[in-house]
């Protein structure tokens, strides 16, 4: 794992249990489960290895759930298939390969199959035939099966942009409100997980706990640079403040140029990324914006959040914005 990119954050999820439900041809030993020990080392995660035939595994991780009582259970491709079925818990359910049967025969994952990663039972090797992808076919096609809008509430969806086995982005959609793309492949990597997930995992935490962040809103126009890129360590500056505050991004409203609204969207899409998905406010307002604090170009009158001026002799820069705020440790 990328030093750079994993540490740990011992008070999310802190003592409390994590499922962990593996793709396709893995096993409870892949790197995504080194990477949720690491960056929560308070919390239980509980990573079986799967039985290769899918009614075994459904059977399993249904008696895993009455048995361990998980607060959030995350599964990945084909463990997003199985999750999404795990009906009455919170769920994050990253490329779910909710079409598996397709996948497979599309892909060529039929025939003589070799694990990804080691096994409990020391089987290095399966065999898929017509019978097993007709029994993947079967138990795939439950998908939103007794799905309510309770449940709707309890689950992501998190799928990669640059995906090559799986879309099924718009038929997760159509069931669950709460569907993101992210910046990655099928395959989970360590800067995929802490830039799109772990923010995901925070969300769900802090609802579980009432937890109350102080609130960060920041105006869009901090964000860019004369050339419309991202303006020098605001990036690196987003990210350590979703650990410590609930961060919302400000923008003007449209008024006759609609387009607006989409140009920022996808601005923010492709440089904030999963920390903007529903934290984003359209406002000529912003004195209205009931919070901690604001972080802007030009100090707006009468706010009811402590105005931080972007690019004042104080806050020159985001480093400075940055300092600023670890000095107040999250307070």
């Amino acid at each position: 794992m990328e030093n750079s990119y994993v540490k740990q954050f011992p008070e999310l999820m802190k003592g409390k249990k994590v499922i962990y439900v593996h793709g396709f041809g893995s096993s409870g030993q892949s790197g995504t489960v080194k990477r949720l020990r690491t960056v929560l080392p308070e919390a239980t995660v509980i990573a079986p290895d799967l039985p290769v035939h899918p009614e075994e595994a459904m059977a399993l991780l249904r008696q895993l759930c009455r048995d361990e009582h998980p607060d959030l259970i995350l599964g990945t491709s084909m463990g997003g298939m199985y999750t999404e079925q795990l009906r009455g818990f919170d769920r994050i359910c990253t490329n779910p390969a909710l079409c598996i049967a397709d996948t497979m025969h599309d892909h060529g994952l039929t025939g003589t199959q070799t694990f990804q990663n080691p096994r409990l039972d020391g089987v290095q090797q399966f065999y898929v035939d017509k019978t097993l992808t007709k029994e993947y076919r079967t138990v795939s096609e439950r998908r939103f099966e007794g799905l309510d809008d309770d449940d709707r509430r309890r689950v992501y969806g998190l799928f990669g942009d640059r995906d090559e086995l799986v879309d099924t982005f718009d038929m997760f959609h159509e069931h669950y409100p709460q569907a993101i793309r992210f910046h990655g492949k099928h395959r989970m990597d360590d800067r995929s997980f802490m830039h799109s997930v772990l923010p995901v995992i925070r969300w769900i935490d802090d609802r579980q706990e009432r937890r109350e962040r102080p609130i960060v809103y920041i105006g869009t126009e901090t964000l860019t640079d004369a050339f419309g890129k991202p303006a020098s360590s605001s990036q690196k500056a987003v990210r350590r403040l979703i650990e410590s505050y609930q961060v919302y991004f400000v923008a003007p409203a449209p008024t006759s140029q609609p387009s607006d609204y989409a140009a920022t969207t996808a601005w923010l899409e492709e440089y904030v990324n999963v920390p903007a998905w529903g934290h984003t406010v359209f406002t000529n307002q912003r004195h209205l914006l009931y919070g901690d604090y604001l972080v802007e170009r030009t100090e707006t009158p009468d706010a009811m959040a402590t105005s931080i001026v972007f690019g004042s002799d104080t806050f020159k820069s985001w480093d400075d914005v940055t300092e600023y705020f670890d000095r107040l440790g999250g307070q």
